[in-house]
């Protein structure tokens, strides 16, 4: 089932019996772009996804069209004061952080161009599938400004110091296949396999005990900034919070039946 977020419908959702739900923005015509309206949508979806315990893994995608998302919708930046910009670029920052912080793993899946906005969106998810005939980059210097909703941080921890400075400096656009080469997305994927690709990772997820993922994003992310003595702290309370669970001694026995576990989130 597909519903709409907003009578303007700049998301779609559709959410499968196995906890699968994919997210698609939705304004064709604007090829993709972000607006205040799109960026509520993914802000209040997020927000509920945070606390949906049927919901186990998120897909992230663009509708039809050659955009995955163009970036900031510039035909409203131009009608804002410097102060509602500087609002705006605030509410893309809260928004891509709840993404982020999602205790759930999010998939998004390239399917178009991803510029400036757009492409920082897609930083802001676990991992990324891109199509290999498009191109992503953050162009937003050309445009006198700097990436300022996360990509000149999530872009470096990716990809390196230096080669985010060429592409940011540059303001490159590069292939899915080039973008795959520099770690920026997990795969580069002919389109048409795009959605199959991502509905089998989303799949095989779902074989993992629910708990144990949310502890594993959350040691992974928290460790990447800082120390590794500090991080292995922190990877050591994450495994202490699966010991007391049903779904450990579940794993156990399916092990040891040779059968696949039946995970309750407990």
């Amino acid at each position: 089932m597909i519903e709409p977020i907003n009578d303007h419908k700049p998301l779609a959702k559709e959410v499968t019996d196995d906890g699968i739900c994919t997210l698609t923005l939705d304004r064709p015509d604007a090829m993709n772009s972000l607006n205040g309206p799109l960026v509520q949508a993914l802000r209040d979806t997020f927000y509920d996804l945070r606390y949906d315990p049927s919901i186990r893994v998120v897909i992230l995608t663009g509708g039809s069209g050659p955009a995955f998302c163009a970036g900031a919708d510039l035909k409203e930046r131009q009608g804002m004061t410097e102060a509602q910009v500087r609002q705006r670029i605030d509410d893309y920052r809260i928004t891509f952080d709840m993404i982020a912080s999602l205790p759930k793993p999010t998939i998004c899946v390239i399917n178009g161009y991803a510029f400036g906005g757009g492409l920082e969106l897609a930083l802001a998810c676990d991992i990324r599938l891109v199509a290999s005939d498009t191109k992503v980059g953050l162009t937003e210097l050309r445009l006198g400004i700097i990436p300022g909703a996360g990509g000149t941080q999530r872009l470096t921890r990716l990809i390196g110091v230096a080669r985010a400075k060429e592409m940011i400096f540059t303001g490159a656009k590069v292939t899915g296949v080039r973008a795959a080469e520099l770690g920026l997305a997990n795969y580069s994927v002919v389109p048409e396999e795009l959605p199959d690709r991502a509905r089998r990772m989303a799949e095989d997820m779902l074989l993992s005990a629910p708990v144990a993922l949310t502890q594993a994003k959350l040691a992974i992310d928290t460790g990447t900034g800082i120390d590794l003595a500090s991080g292995l702290d922190v990877e050591s309370l994450a495994y202490n919070v699966t010991l007391p669970t049903e779904d450990r001694l579940e794993g156990l026995a399916a092990f040891k039946e040779r059968r696949r576990p039946d995970f309750k989130g407990k």
